[in-house]
């Protein structure tokens, strides 16, 4: 099990289902450093298109969601060369480009992750699309002969009291499902959404999804070990959108 640093949320930062490996990062800063410059490209860039305030399409039921997003939610092993540690990431869109934290990866050895998915078939990394270590994330395409499941980004923007559901593998129990509401937006935290649905150790990288089985979160930290409540956070979707549409 990766060491986990959790601290108090206005004294100095998240952790969760992290694990800290600052003096061990060279070497994957060095291959997932891939973004490219298209500044002075002629090339003309597709619009992003953003969500809607407005909510739109059909209400799933809890068993609708899972059945629906399930398989789209893998397993990430990774090691430095000497310990092993686990986390979870998933597919959104059908030729293999994925999602997790940057923490899941900071630090590991290149070609030493394997992806996992509920069929059981072990895959690999064949590019990182960007990545961010404040902000904690990472977009990667993984090596896949098929089309996978995936789940599709919202629509609209979360609000406040919404119903979410996590799919994550907390503690290696693969794609544990559970549910619960937005309990606040923070626009200026780098965890965007804190969320009432329980998340553990092992479930950073998991898909933060709304009621209509739409991504709105990538699941990341928790601030469990020092309060009753349960007060988890997740990183906004829009943080990433714009390198998964690239």
């Amino acid at each position: 099990m990766k060491p986990i640093y959790l601290c108090i949320l206005l004294l100095v930062a998240f952790s969760s289902c992290r694990h800290d490996r600052r003096d061990n990062s060279t070497r994957y800063r060095q291959r997932t450093e891939t973004r490219t410059n298209n500044s002075s490209a002629n090339i003309q860039q597709p619009k992003e298109t953003p969500p809607s305030n407005q909510p739109s399409g059909t209400v799933l039921t809890g068993e609708q969601v899972f059945a629906k997003c399930n398989t789209a939610v893998f397993k990430v092993h990774t090691t430095d060369g000497a310990n092993g540690y686990q986390g979870s990431g998933f597919f959104v869109t059908a030729n293999g480009r994925a999602v997790s934290n940057y923490h899941v990866f900071q630090g590991t050895l290149m070609g030493g992750e394997e992806i996992i998915l509920t069929d059981g078939r072990r895959l690999k990394i064949s590019k990182v699309i960007a990545k961010s270590q404040q902000f904690d994330y990472i977009v990667f395409d993984v090596k896949t002969s098929k089309s996978v499941n995936y789940i599709p980004l919202t629509t609209h923007r979360p609000r406040v009291g919404e119903k979410i559901y996590a799919i994550g593998s907390p503690l290696g129990l693969d794609n544990t499902f559970s549910s619960g509401e937005i309990s606040q937006i923070r626009p200026n935290e780098d965890y965007q959404i804190q969320i009432s649905a329980p998340i553990d150790h092992g479930s950073s990288g998991g898909a933060l999804i709304n009621s209509y089985g739409e991504a709105i979160g990538i699941t990341s930290a928790g601030l469990g070990e020092y309060s009753s409540a349960n007060l988890n956070f997740a990183v906004d979707i829009e943080r990433v959108r714009g390198s998964i549409e690239r």
